[in-house]
């Protein structure tokens, strides 16, 4: 008998992080691998953030904080949503966790029982119908390829829906696909939601920021709504915070009473000092979260061009966030000597072996035939990494 929890033994690895491994121990083996399956800003943290966690260290600014944060800290995650997105929320809605994926386990936990189904448009993050299987609900997969540009219908909505669907996960700009919902398209899934008040949704924007054009919008902005959304953010890639692990949500009052009381149990308040650098930025100057993304809108332009020269590629323009999310099904049932390329996983890993290039396979994301690439990396890297893509495809028979 196993000594490992069933719960435990449900859950499967996270494909981007196995990915990352992998990576890892081919370069420990001399390797020159260019790793484009993070999902990691290629930035350091802006000095004035740096700055404020240091002053903090020297102000001995080291005990327990309040398990839901600061309330300076959650006073400027209202005064920004409030700017951003002209949402008026009270700081006791708001809840400080230890990433944007600790706070999407909370308010998952917080919300789901067991038998509960949570619709979830695919492709989408792994980490959500993990956490989905951990409170033991049911996760009712959307399909959106890139023939809708990965997004979801108000029809498809509609149809998914049952006496026991309980939650909506959107995530806006995407991972891994970088698509954005337009104001206009929120509103067409909001006319449905407003017809099933039992549904919570829980709304990822942790890319909010990095977006190329299109003006970032949220569910919880559609008229009588936002009691129905969970607001879900962080700092780890507006800010290129990823390592200070700081994330939050915006809820209804009960919905964030629940996650405190939660959170009390888990891990209490994060991180004293994280929390007193998480206040500069976001109080303090955008301008290097600008220049970051002013960047990643070079390097998406570049990548989509290189790609546009290997044939059978099919590639969406992504508004937001850092990925390319390209449709490879033309190369699916090729050969590399014997062995047969039947799916997603085949060539990611095939493209790490021989090309040395990390990916992540669409599979990963619950829509086969896809891979996802980064481009959260330098302008070189790239270059490089599409050639090696473009060299080893065509070497597929």
């Amino acid at each position: 008998m196993s000594q490992i929890s069933a719960r435990l033994l449900s859950l499967s690895e996270s494909a981007t992080l196995a990915m990352s491994q992998k990576s890892r121990e081919l370069q420990a083996q001399g390797l020159d691998i260019v790793n484009l399956g993070v999902g990691e800003p290629d930035f350091n943290t802006p000095e004035h953030i740096k700055a404020a966690a240091i002053k903090a260290i020297n102000d001995n600014q080291t005990h327990y904080p309040p398990v839901p944060g600061y309330p300076e800290l959650r006073k400027a995650v209202c005064e920004r949503l409030k700017r951003d997105l002209n949402l008026d929320y009270e700081a006791a809605q708001i809840i400080v966790s230890a990433g944007g994926k600790h706070s999407l386990a909370n308010a998952i936990l917080a919300v789901i029982n067991p038998g509960d189904e949570v619709i979830i448009p695919a492709p989408y993050w792994v980490t959500y119908t993990e956490l989905v299987k951990l409170a033991e609900g049911k996760s009712v997969i959307v399909n959106c390829d890139i023939e809708q540009d990965f997004k979801m219908t108000p029809a498809q909505l509609e149809a998914a829906i049952t006496p026991r669907t309980r939650m909506l996960i959107i995530n806006s700009p995407s991972n891994p696909t970088g698509s954005m919902y337009s104001a206009e398209e929120l509103e067409g899934l909001a006319k449905v939601l407003r017809k099933h008040k039992d549904i919570i949704v829980l709304s990822d924007e942790i890319y909010d920021m990095i977006t190329y054009g299109q003006k970032h919008a949220s569910l919880a902005q559609c008229e009588g709504l936002k009691d129905q959304v969970i607001l879900c953010n962080g700092l780890s890639k507006g800010y290129a915070m990823t390592g200070w692990r700081c994330g939050y949500i915006a809820a209804p009052l009960d919905i964030a009473k629940a996650c405190n009381k939660l959170q009390g149990q888990f891990t209490s308040g994060i991180c004293t000092i994280t929390q007193y650098a998480a206040i500069a930025a976001l109080t303090q100057s955008d301008e290097p979260s600008r220049k970051m993304t002013a960047e990643f809108h070079k390097r998406r332009d570049l990548v989509l061009q290189l790609l546009a020269e290997i044939p059978g590629l099919k590639t969406s323009t992504p508004p937001g966030a850092f990925y390319v999310f390209p449709n490879v099904s033309a190369y699916l049932g090729k050969k590399f000597g014997d062995k047969v390329i039947a799916n997603s996983m085949d060539l990611a890993m095939y493209l790490l072996t021989e090309g040395h290039v990390a990916t992540v396979a669409g599979s990963a994301f619950g829509l086969e035939g896809y891979i996802r690439l980064s481009y959260a990396a330098s302008e070189d890297k790239l270059r490089t990494a599409v050639e090696r893509i473009k060299k080893a495809l065509a070497a597929l028979k």
